[in-house]
């Protein structure tokens, strides 16, 4: 039926159901919201400002220190060798055993070299009586000549015989002594203090002044530690040494071994070549380190580090706030406001788990550790102050 011909009274009537239903679902819609929002967090303007945990920019006592590859060696080094041609008869080492100077250590077959010596004893005794001889007969022409019995030239003959004699005398004793020191050489001992390696021959190999190296020994305790060093790197640390009313800081050196842990004994630096490599443009420093336990061999490679021994304090903030970007590195800061800002730093060396802060932050600053990742340059932070954990060593 067309809409003119329905009644007045009906249309009405459903105009009146369709607010009725607009008015129910506005009514759910806000019963709905009401409720659901009642369990939903407030709008992030009305959250609590992000919580972080700060600490304090403190001072510690730091000494100034400067690193190198070093390498141990040695303060003496000697290769056994034989002097005398003969067979061994002993070997009277344990290979790798620490000796001392004047132990015994080979023993070359005696015989011959004995003999060698009984035979110039010989030879001395007979030109010794000889020369005696030769003194009687010098004298009695001499005697003679004076009483006009015998010529002049007889007894210039018997002054030369005697003159020989005594001649041969020292040539037997050279023999002798020569014979004496041979003999000796057939003892082969240490002469050094120190721990002796392999043994190239063995009991019963013929061994002469050719035959090379019989063994080596190095002394152990104590031992250098030898390490490269720029003349730049010098001048710095020159200047880091220098007092303000003259003289110079004393320094330790200290070894780091090859596993990360530092070596219990500090040496005395005790040489720097007086020469540059030109090709490095370095010269090399030496110190004198105690090896008692033997823990440092010859040949080692280790750091080498150049410590002050006085301490000053310095600036230094936890290895945690410490941040690196393209540009560097920084740490994030708390300021009086309570807002974040950022600082730009320069470190220093790492003293345990702080790190050495030469610009970028004051004493007293207060550097976010923990909850970096939830705060922003600028925003507003409320923050606890961590309290700083005591330092190993000071």
């Amino acid at each position: 039926m067309p809409d003119a011909a329905r009644p007045v009274g009906s249309r009405s009537l459903w105009s009146r159901i369709a607010a009725l239903a607009v008015a129910l679902v506005v009514v759910a819609g806000l019963v709905w919201y009401f409720v659901r929002g009642a369990d939903k967090p407030p709008p992030a303007a009305a959250q609590s400002t992000p919580a972080v945990g700060v600490r304090a920019v403190t001072k510690r006592g730091v000494s100034q220190s400067f690193e190198f590859v070093g390498r141990i060696k040695a303060i003496d080094k000697v290769e056994v060798r034989a002097r005398v041609e003969g067979f061994l008869e002993k070997v009277l080492f344990r290979e790798g055993q620490d000796v001392k100077a004047g132990d015994l250590l080979y023993q070359i077959e005696k015989v011959q070299f004995d003999a060698q010596v009984q035979q110039a004893k010989a030879n001395l005794a007979s030109a010794e009586a000889e020369s005696t001889n030769a003194d009687l007969q010098y004298s009695r022409q001499l005697d003679l000549s004076k009483r006009q019995y015998s010529p002049q030239s007889t007894v210039d003959q018997q002054k030369a015989a005697v003159d020989t004699a005594n001649a041969r005398i020292l040539q037997y004793k050279a023999a002798l002594t020569q014979a004496q020191v041979n003999l000796d050489y057939t003892d082969i001992r240490s002469p050094i203090a120190g721990r002796i390696g392999r043994t190239t021959y063995t009991v019963g190999n013929l061994v002469n002044p050719a035959s090379g190296v019989l063994a080596t020994i190095v002394s152990q305790d104590p031992i250098y530690v030898l390490f490269p060093v720029s003349v730049r790197e010098l001048e710095t640390i020159r200047e880091a040494r220098r007092k303000e009313g003259g003289g110079l800081v004393k320094i330790d050196i200290r070894l780091r071994l090859s596993d990360g842990s530092e070596y219990p004994h500090k040496g005395v630096w005790n040489f720097t070549d007086p020469q540059v490599d030109q090709q490095t443009d370095t010269l090399i420093m030496r110190a004198t380190v105690p090896n008692p336990d033997r823990t440092l061999s010859d040949g080692q490679f280790v750091t080498a580090i150049i410590r002050e021994r006085r301490e000053e304090p310095k600036l230094v903030i936890p290895q945690a706030a410490l941040q690196v970007d393209q540009s560097g590195y920084y740490a994030l800061v708390v300021d009086s406001q309570h807002k974040v800002e950022q600082r730009r730093l320069k470190t220093g060396p790492n003293l345990d788990t702080d790190v050495v802060v030469t610009s970028g932050v004051n004493e007293g600053d207060k550097v976010i550790v923990d909850g970096i990742q939830k705060v922003r340059i600028g925003q507003m932070v409320q923050e606890t102050v961590l309290p700083n954990p005591v330092a190993a060593g000071g």
